[in-house]
């Protein structure tokens, strides 16, 4: 038998990045899971970070969570599948904090479904819910960064479509587009030193997947399949997420950043 699963982040002195301090950062879905991860990680490296969601209870408690700790961060309700609302949030955001220099696309949700069940408006749905709202995030601030002379974009993907997971197509089938997305931004953003990446996460142990799929024998045949063997907690994608954010990374784009313990 392999090591018992520990929680390494206890035991690691992570990085901190002098770059983005004060750097001005969205995160969409940034209000449970792994997306409150980032937003937490920001605001630990001293960022000024605004945030969407449409979970307003939870999005309104990390902000008072971390607003009492004297981070600059902000909480703007959004349903993100409206894309009206998301320019009206976007802008907001912009008017409170200034225009975003960093944007970390995370919002989406892989619910399970039967291949034989989806219709064209379920389809549609998740494609707004998974993959529209990321080009049309980089849409809301991209102008102010090519005025600003560069930024950086990050686009979480999914190892599931790589896995050639099943049971939630409509699902991967948007996360394998976000590859395309992230490929095609890049060259078109790229002339302005606007970096566009995609970090992919492995299967990540937060609340929601613990509360829905997380089983001893699922999590057992997942650690089977990693080169590492403990399990992926989200302080690792937020890890990731500051360094493709900051300077440290400025010649990096239009790649994929895995971060699933070697299960590919």
């Amino acid at each position: 038998m392999g090591p018992a699963p520990i929680d390494m982040s206890v035991t690691m002195a992570f990085a901190s990045y002098p770059s983005l301090k004060d750097k001005r950062v969205v995160v969409t879905g940034g209000a449970s899971g792994i997306g409150a991860e980032i937003v937490r990680a920001f605001a630990g490296q001293g960022s000024r970070v605004g945030f969407l969601d449409f979970d307003v209870e939870h999005g309104t408690a990390l902000a008072d969570e971390l607003g009492g700790t004297g981070a600059h961060v902000r909480f703007e309700p959004c349903d993100l599948r409206d894309v009206s609302a998301l320019r009206r949030a976007f802008a907001a955001l912009a008017d409170a904090m200034g225009a975003a220099e960093v944007l970390v696309n995370n919002a989406a949700r892989d619910d399970r479904h039967r291949w034989e069940d989806v219709t064209p408006e379920f389809f549609d749905e998740r494609m707004a819910t998974n993959l529209r709202h990321m080009f049309f995030a980089i849409q809301a601030v991209a102008p102010a960064m090519i005025q600003a002379g560069g930024g950086s974009i990050i686009n979480l993907g999914s190892d599931s479509w790589w896995r050639a997971g099943g049971g939630f197509p409509a699902y991967t089938t948007a996360k394998a587009a976000v590859h395309g997305l992230t490929r095609g931004m890049a060259r078109d953003l790229g002339k302005h030193r606007i970096r566009v990446n995609t970090l992919v996460p492995g299967w990540t142990m937060t609340e929601r997947q613990k509360r829905l799929w997380v089983t001893p024998e699922s999590l057992a045949k997942q650690l089977a399949a990693q080169c590492l063997p403990d399990p992926l907690e989200p302080v690792y994608i937020a890890r990731m997420a500051l360094f493709l954010a900051a300077d440290d990374s400025a010649m990096c784009t239009a790649n994929n950043y895995m971060v699933e313990a070697g299960s590919i």
